[in-house]
C-alpha cells in the first residue's frame, strides 16, 4: 500500500509539474515545449556511455523529468535507485528485469510506448539490445545509482 501510495503522490506531482508549466496557449511564457530536435544531450555524469537531455528540473535536486539514451548492446547490472520513477519508453525496446543479479533469461521486453513504474530502492538491471534506446523517467529526486555488487559501478 506504501508504493502505491508513493506512487500516486510522485503522479499527481509530475502532473502538477507539467500542468503549472505548460498550456496549450500560454500568455505567460511559462511553457516547456521541446522539439526532439532541440534537445539537449549531455554525456552522463553517472554512468558512462549514456547520454541524457533534462526536460524539466534537476535530477539531483527534485522533481525532474528527463530522457536517456542508451546504446546498442547495453548493460547495466543490477543496482537501484532512492526515489520512485515512471519511465516511459520513447524509442527502441528496452529489457529490464528485478532481482539483485543480471538474469538475461529473465529481461522483460517493453518496446516504444511501454511505460512502467519503478518504486523506490528496488533492485533491477536493464538491457539494450540491437537497437539504441531512448526512455524517458520522471522522479523526484535527488536521485542515484546504487549498485548491488559495488564492483560493478563504472570506474572513471
Amino acid at each position: 500500500m506504501k508504493t502505491v501510495y508513493r506512487m500516486t503522490l510522485l503522479a499527481t506531482l509530475m502532473l502538477g509539474l507539467i500542468a503549472g508549466g505548460v498550456s496549450a496557449a500560454d500568455p505567460s511564457g511559462s511553457s516547456v515545449m521541446i522539439t526532439p530536435d532541440k534537445l539537449d544531450w549531455k554525456p552522463s555524469t553517472r554512468t558512462p556511455g549514456l547520454e541524457n537531455a533534462d526536460l524539466i528540473g534537476n535530477s539531483a535536486k527534485g522533481a525532474y523529468v528527463q530522457r536517456v539514451k542508451f546504446p546498442a548492446n547495453f548493460k547495466i547490472q543490477a543496482h537501484a535507485h532512492p526515489e520512485d520513477r515512471t519511465y516511459t519508453i520513447i524509442s527502441g525496446t528496452w529489457y529490464v528485469g528485478w532481482s539483485e543479479k543480471f538474469d538475461e533469461t529473465a529481461l522483460k521486453a517493453l518496446p516504444a510506448g511501454s511505460f512502467y513504474t519503478e518504486p523506490a530502492n528496488v533492485a533491477h538491471y536493464v538491457a539494450t539490445k540491437d537497437e539504441p534506446v531512448v526512455v524517458q523517467i520522471n522522479g523526484a529526486g535527488a536521485t542515484a545509482v546504487n549498485y548491488v555488487d559495488p564492483a560493478h559501478a563504472p570506474r572513471r
